[in-house]
């Protein structure tokens, strides 16, 4: 396996696996983003709603799904770009024969597995920190898309340290986890929870939030384990 970092314009991505299917995960984010951007230039608002959207009949697939996405929650489009990306980069390597990959586009990953995993979810100085997901292979693509108020340069309306979404679709789980932050604005179990409840619907595996020592869960989740710090990504058997 192969741990590669990739900058392609906006892009910043990290993938692991085999390395003879990384040039067809860069040949995958320049075809998708190129559809993006043209569509983009004869329709900016699709780039600047922070509501959803409508996107013409026409439309690229990637764009129709996330106009999709961010309409089930209440999101513009644009909140599920990074995990649009991660799953069709995903979607062009197993179609290529890896059997085995994770791709974090900034946090929003899609993961296609053939052992198990373990994912960790940055809180930055949240008092709740150093937590991974062990994560078992489903025989598919799925995502784990994390949103945050209080850290990185996404925008995001609430205050949690980490919202994190579990997903088989990858799309849905980055808007989720953005919605899901913008709702987190009080620093309170109660509210927190109430939060989550309210997204865990079809689709959607589980949620994680955290706001400095709170932390809610909800639905089904994966074992959480404790992780030494500054430990992101560990694929090893």
């Amino acid at each position: 396996m192969k741990r590669c970092r990739l900058k392609i314009k906006e892009t910043c991505m990290t993938i692991i696996a085999e390395e003879q299917f990384i040039p067809v995960a860069v040949k995958e984010i320049n075809k998708q983003r190129f559809l993006l951007e043209e569509y983009i230039k004869n329709n900016p608002v699709f780039k600047a709603s922070l509501l959803p959207c409508r996107v013409r009949p026409d439309a690229p697939d990637i764009v129709r799904r996330m106009a999709e996405a961010g309409k089930k929650v209440g999101v513009g489009p644009m909140a599920a770009v990074a995990g649009a990306i991660a799953e069709y980069t995903a979607r062009a390597m197993v179609g290529a024969g890896a059997r085995h990959i994770i791709v974090d586009n900034g946090g929003d990953i899609a993961l296609y597995i053939d052992h198990p995993v373990t994912v960790g979810i940055y809180t930055g100085h949240a008092k709740i920190s150093d937590l991974g997901l062990r994560l078992e292979p489903r025989g598919k693509i799925f995502g784990i898309c994390t949103s945050s108020g209080s850290i990185g340069h996404s925008l995001n309306l609430g205050i949690s340290d980490a919202a994190v979404v579990i997903a088989d679709d990858v799309l849905l789980a980055d808007a989720v986890a953005t919605s899901v932050g913008n709702r987190l604005d009080k620093k309170e179990k109660k509210s927190v929870q109430t939060a989550l409840e309210q997204f865990m619907f079809q689709k959607i595996n589980g949620i994680i939030a955290v706001i400095d020592d709170i932390m809610g869960i909800c639905g089904d989740i994966p074992h959480i384990v404790e992780l030494k710090p500054n430990r992101n990504i560990d694929c090893q058997r």
